[in-house]
């Protein structure tokens, strides 16, 4: 057995940590749901989290893996949220069972969002720093005003679009109205649940380590790292890095679905800008390239606003303050160099032989 465990490479321990916490922190979370121990509220926030989780990861392969800096995140979750609505709401009676409905409806919402990453990806992949910041936030602005004057509606004859009002879906009678342009989504039936966010945050993971550790990820990265270099290896840059964009935005589209689907009504100003730095600031605290740190920042950082309800007057200043410390922390050399002694003192070292003394005792 110590054989094994020595042979498994540090990359691969890493990932198998990662996993374990991700599958102890949903059992402990179900035990403490079934027992009762969390609040409605705290219970309220298990699926939003999930989304969170996944949305942090989905960006760190843009971040962390591929370098680049992304202000636009928020629009792909939304092109993947109201996708996914519409789609769920069309298959109603052909999919009867919610979990099958909201597993089609997850993978249309993802894959939309990988229409819209690849269509936006191949202009956008040939700029850099911060002109693709500039770029993702604009397309981010454009989606969300996309979406406010879009409508929706659904009846015998099929799906029904337009860029004006609802009056004009000319929709026959009995029809119904799935996204009503400033308002948004309405009536939407909650199909979303803690387990197929663990599952899907599961999927992420195992999608973004393994993207990691790959060919492909080690292209990535060596992009990342010195652009002229990889290209004179022959590296295709632009493709390396349009596939880490798409696939990011993939999974932005599912995270989309499953946060749209926990609740009755949704709005596009849900997925302004600000969701968007929010979800930058999970992936710069966690650590830019640490899936661990991006679930655990994630889910730190969606609990805590809940849990200074208490101090409701200074709750947001709080927060403010603790993002403030977190950064200072862990950009600090010092406490850097100390956390670095503490891990390598529980790092096993051979244990030296006993000398003798001059008197001929060995300690013991």
């Amino acid at each position: 057995m110590a054989g094994r465990s020595r042979g498994l490479s540090r990359t691969t321990v890493s990932n198998l940590v990662t996993y374990a916490l991700v599958v102890i922190a949903f059992v402990v979370v179900q035990a403490m749901v079934s027992n009762r121990m969390l609040t409605y509220s705290l219970q309220g926030q298990l699926v939003p989290i999930c989304a969170y989780i996944v949305m942090a990861v989905s960006l760190n392969l843009v971040v962390g893996l591929s370098g680049e800096l992304s202000l636009g995140h928020a629009g792909f979750m939304s092109v993947g949220a109201f996708t996914g609505i519409v789609v769920a709401a069309s298959l109603a009676d052909a999919i009867p069972n919610p979990v099958l409905r909201l597993i089609v409806a997850m993978l249309f919402g993802g894959g939309f969002a990988a229409i819209a990453g690849f269509l936006i990806g191949i202009p956008v992949m040939r700029l850099h720093g911060d002109y693709l910041a500039i770029v993702t936030l604009a397309f981010g602005e454009i989606i969300k005003n996309l979406l406010n004057n879009l409508y929706v509606g659904i009846d015998d004859a099929g799906v029904h679009f337009s860029f004006s009002s609802a009056e004009a879906l000319g929709m026959a009678q009995g029809g119904k109205v799935v996204i009503n342009g400033p308002q948004g989504a309405v009536g939407i039936t909650k199909l979303s649940t803690f387990v197929i966010g663990f599952v899907l945050v599961l999927l992420a993971v195992f999608v973004v380590l393994n993207l990691k550790g790959s060919r492909s990820g080690r292209a990535i990265m060596a992009v990342r790292d010195n652009r002229i270099a990889a290209e004179s290896v022959g590296i295709n840059t632009t493709k390396y890095r349009l596939m880490a964009f798409v696939l990011s935005a993939a999974l932005a589209g599912m995270a989309g679905v499953l946060y749209g689907m926990n609740y009755s009504s949704i709005v596009p100003k849900k997925f302004d800008f600000n969701t968007s730095i929010l979800i930058l600031v999970f992936v710069v605290l966690g650590g830019m390239g640490s899936i661990r740190g991006s679930i655990i920042s994630a889910t730190v950082l969606t609990i805590l606003p809940e849990a200074l309800r208490a101090v409701n007057d200074y709750r947001m200043l709080l927060y403010a303050i603790v993002l403030i410390l977190v950064m200072l922390v862990t950009n600090n050399p010092t406490l850097k160099q100390l956390w670095r002694r503490i891990k390598g003192s529980f790092r096993r070292t051979p244990k030296e032989p006993a000398v003798a003394s001059e008197g001929g005792d060995v300690d013991a």
